[in-house]
This record gives C-alpha cells, sequence and structure tokens, in this order.
C-alpha cells in the first residue's frame, strides 16, 4: 500500500483518547497510569496539581511527554484550595448561581499555576475531577481564563463531559449538568473540544470493567453515536491504579485495581484494529 493510501486508510478510522483520571492522588494512582502509559495504552492523563505529591508525580511524568497529553484535573471537591466544598453543595450552589466569582476564578488560576510551576508549559487539555469543569459559573471563568492566558495556538482543548444516553441515569446527570453550554461557550472563543464521552459507570462494580471496557470500545467505532454532532474526537475515560498502596480515603479503590488489571491484560492493540479505532493525543487530533 502506497504511503498516502496508509495515511488516508488511518485517517477514516474514528480518533479515541484514552484517558485516565486522578494523576498525583496517591502513589498506586500515579504507577497505575505510568505503566499503562509506558505500555501504550493510555494517550493522556490528567492531574490534581493541588493534591501534596504533585511536584514529585510531576517529575516522574515528564519522561511520558511525548507519549500522553498531560492535562488539568480541575478540581473544587478534593483538595483545599480557595473554594471547596462538597460536590452536591457546589452543584446546588452553581446552578443557583451562587457561587463567588472571584474565587472561582482564583481557584482555576491557581490550579493553572502550580501545573504550570511543575511541567514548565500549560496543560495540553483541561477535564473536571467529578466533571466539575462544565458547572455553571465554572464553565465561564474557565473560558474566559483560557482565552486570556493563552495564545489560541497553545489553548488547551477541553474534555466535554457528554457521556452516551444509553449508558444509564449516572451519565445522563453527567451530560445534563452544562456539556452543550461549555461547548458553545468554548467555540466562541476558539477552544477546541472533544466530543463524546465513554466509560462513565456506577462504581462499586469492579468485576464487571472489562465487558465495559469492550462495550465502550464498541461504542467508539459506532458512528451511530455521533448523530447530530460534529465529527470529532471522542474519549474513554479511566481511572487505573496498583495495588502497591491502601488508600482508605479512596472510596473506588477496587474499581482502580480492577480497570489496571483489565487494561494491563487485555490485548488493547487488537481490540483497537478490530473495531478501526486509532489511538492518539487530542493535542495531535486538533493539530491536524
Amino acid at each position: 500500500m502506497k504511503a498516502a493510501d496508509s495515511n488516508q486508510a488511518l485517517m477514516a478510522m474514528q480518533a479515541l483518547v484514552i484517558s485516565a483520571d486522578d494523576y498525583a492522588q496517591n502513589a498506586a494512582i500515579d504507577a497505575g497510569i505510568l505503566r499503562l502509559i509506558a505500555l501504550g495504552k493510555l494517550s493522556a492523563t490528567s492531574c490534581l496539581t493541588l493534591s501534596p505529591r504533585w511536584p514529585q508525580a510531576a517529575q516522574q511524568l515528564a519522561q511520558y511527554r511525548s507519549r500522553a497529553d498531560v492535562g488539568l484535573h480541575l478540581d473544587f471537591t478534593q483538595y483545599v484550595q480557595p473554594l471547596h466544598m462538597p460536590l452536591a453543595q457546589l452543584i446546588r450552589s452553581s446552578l443557583l448561581r451562587r457561587l463567588p466569582a472571584s474565587a472561582v476564578r482564583n481557584s482555576i488560576l491557581q490550579q493553572l499555576q502550580r501545573f504550570e510551576d511543575a511541567t514548565g508549559h500549560a496543560p495540553d487539555y483541561i477535564d473536571g475531577h467529578q466533571h466539575v469543569h462544565q458547572l455553571p459559573q465554572i464553565r465561564t471563568e474557565l473560558v474566559a481564563i483560557l482565552q486570556q492566558r493563552y495564545a489560541k495556538e497553545h489553548r488547551p482543548w477541553l474534555r466535554l463531559a457528554r457521556p452516551d444516553w444509553k449508558d444509564g441515569v449516572k451519565a445522563g446527570v453527567i451530560r445534563l449538568l452544562g456539556a452543550a453550554a461549555l461547548e458553545q461557550a468554548a467555540q466562541q472563543a476558539g477552544i477546541a473540544c472533544s466530543q463524546r464521552l465513554l466509560g462513565v459507570y456506577g462504581f462499586g462494580q469492579a468485576s464487571s470493567y472489562l465487558p465495559r471496557l469492550q462495550r465502550a470500545l464498541d461504542q467508539a467505532s459506532d458512528q451511530k453515536g455521533t448523530r447530530g454532532l460534529t465529527n470529532g474526537l471522542v474519549v474513554l475515560m479511566c481511572h487505573p491504579a496498583t495495588s502497591e498502596q491502601d488508600d482508605r480515603n479512596d472510596s473506588i479503590q477496587a474499581d482502580r485495581r480492577q480497570e489496571y488489571n483489565d487494561l494491563l491484560h487485555y490485548d488493547l492493540e487488537a481490540a483497537l484494529a478490530s473495531r478501526q479505532l486509532r489511538l492518539l493525543r487530542g493535542t495531535d487530533y486538533f493539530r491536524v
């Protein structure tokens, strides 16, 4: 096959990012994510820059810069910062437009600055811990800051939390909390966005992860899933961690370990090829 024909065939395949959340939360999560990146099974990870271990974790991640996008996992519920509260309270306050705008802005700026100080570069992309980045008020401040802080060619892309409706009640709730509004604001500001988010499920069902992973890959390859959307990037979200450390504060620890083990032993390359999927970094997708 000629090189031009090969490139055309590659471009015809559905682009997929596999993104691991919560980098820097603890050593087991970091170890799992780094191993999976090294094996070519992840193409992105988003980081909790308010974590006390972030500066150390950032150093460990630096060697994988060319192999995976490194993003900011915007946090308003995990670590103490200018605006911190339980998720339910954050959602309620944002929907009622009662969050202090200055506190929202300062928190986003703090997390971006900590990212840049530790890595020496802007985030490749931004998503949200518990998808908070697309909540009312937060999304407004986030888009404004990205537009002001970064030149257009260097702006991070945004991971929309837009799961498929058929993924259940949790997926529907996440989607309704602001995916469409964030996309509209981002488009007006010249900020690229992914289109679909796969991998949403109710935690506490660790043993069933492999079938869920396979189903998510089937969904990624299903062009009907993008009906009504612009042709775009699909992201499969995951939360892997090794079993090297017990973290009693981590309520989804068992799920993380199962996700890691299944991703580690699964023939992902064959699974992608059979579904006409190509794994890549979001920055490479949007750069074309």
